[in-house]
């Protein structure tokens, strides 16, 4: 306690005026400080009356009850002040509104798609593999057989990358047009058997329509040992068919062409939409083309310095885009690309 009557009004004058500063926590702790019946400063300092001269005990006692007023009247002011900034605060809330619910992600169709094909070629014995999606000319096209003159080739179709200089013929860089250079990757990283799944993305000069994407993703397959023919190309596709859609699908093969396979065949299914009997999204044939196919070509063997007549295989591909229009009916390949989450949300666990 300050020593003199000014000293005790002066501390308590100057803790008064840093009461409308105070949050609520402060101002309940400088209540109890200031007002508190054992050992207030207010109270400590009328007990102390008893100690002065006669004179002075009745003009010190009418300056603390004053003071006890302002203190009071303070308290309570800045009390109803931090009651209405709580009130405002809580007028702006819409109550009625419902709750926020966490939000948690999902899998997209396509992935999901994805890792079932994957899965599924797993448990036949196939590992996966992956590459680089900025490929040499020699890697996307020339070591697969492509000719020199190929359309395919052309900037028209296909995204060229700027790395600057003048690189020789084959080495020019692009976006790899389909995932098959993993193939050449892994026949010249390690010398057959082989069987390997490829998932990756690819990128081509499309328009984006309902049935085209310039980024999209593709599934090859690869396999090469001793012996294999074109039974175990088709044993193994129908199988995949099979497991993956259902045990009753219907499956056909269609000649075809492809500079890596020959021969090179079509893959269809029976139409899941009307079950074969013809109708628009099958275009009244009652089949869905879901790859391409073939045994791979013995040129592609020699560029990967595999002796063709020791060893054949066969290859595929396919695009899971495509193959998840089908199997969820999606008529618009844009709906899967547009990360609209009322759409995505029936896609959930």
């Amino acid at each position: 306690m300050p020593t003199t009557r000014h000293d005790v009004v002066q501390q308590l004058q100057a803790r008064l005026a840093g009461v409308d500063s105070m949050d609520e926590a402060a101002l309940e702790r400088e209540h109890v400080h200031v007002l508190g019946r054992k050992a207030g400063l207010l109270t400590a300092a009328l007990k102390s009356i008893s100690q002065l001269p006669i004179e002075e005990r009745r003009t010190f006692g009418a300056e603390l009850n004053q003071l006890r007023q302002r203190f009071e009247s303070a308290f309570e002011a800045r009390r109803r002040t931090l009651s209405q900034a709580v009130r405002s605060q809580e007028d702006d809330v819409d109550l009625t509104m419902p709750a926020r619910t966490t939000w948690s992600g999902g899998i997209h169709p396509v992935t999901r798609v994805i890792d079932e094909i994957v899965e599924i070629f797993h448990r036949l014995g196939f590992a996966v593999a992956v590459g680089p999606e900025a490929e040499t000319e020699w890697l996307n096209f020339g070591a697969l057989n492509f000719p020199p003159d190929h359309p395919a080739m052309d900037m028209h179709d296909t995204l060229y990358l700027d790395v600057g200089g003048d690189p020789p013929e084959g080495e020019r860089m692009l976006l790899r047009t389909h995932t098959s250079p993993v193939q050449i990757r892994t026949l010249q990283a390690s010398p057959p058997p082989v069987r390997v799944v490829i998932p990756g993305t690819c990128y081509r000069n499309d328009t984006f329509d309902a049935s085209h994407a310039p980024a999209f993703s593709q599934i090859e397959g690869l396999a090469v040992d001793e012996g294999i023919t074109f039974v175990d190309l088709k044993a193994t596709l129908i199988h995949f068919a099979h497991e993956f859609f259902s045990p009753d699908t219907k499956v056909r093969f269609r000649p075809s062409f492809f500079p890596f396979t020959e021969p090179s065949a079509e893959m269809d299914i029976g139409c899941l939409l009307c079950g074969g009997s013809g109708c628009r999204a099958c275009k009244g044939s009652g089949w869905m083309e879901i790859l391409g196919c073939g045994m791979v070509h013995p040129n592609v063997l020699k560029s990967c310095d595999v002796d063709p007549e020791r060893y054949t295989g066969f290859a595929f591909g396919m695009g899971p885009h495509r193959i998840t229009m089908l199997r969820y009916g999606i008529p618009d390949i844009r709906m899967l690309f547009e990360g609209d989450m009322r759409f995505l949300s029936h896609f959930g666990e």
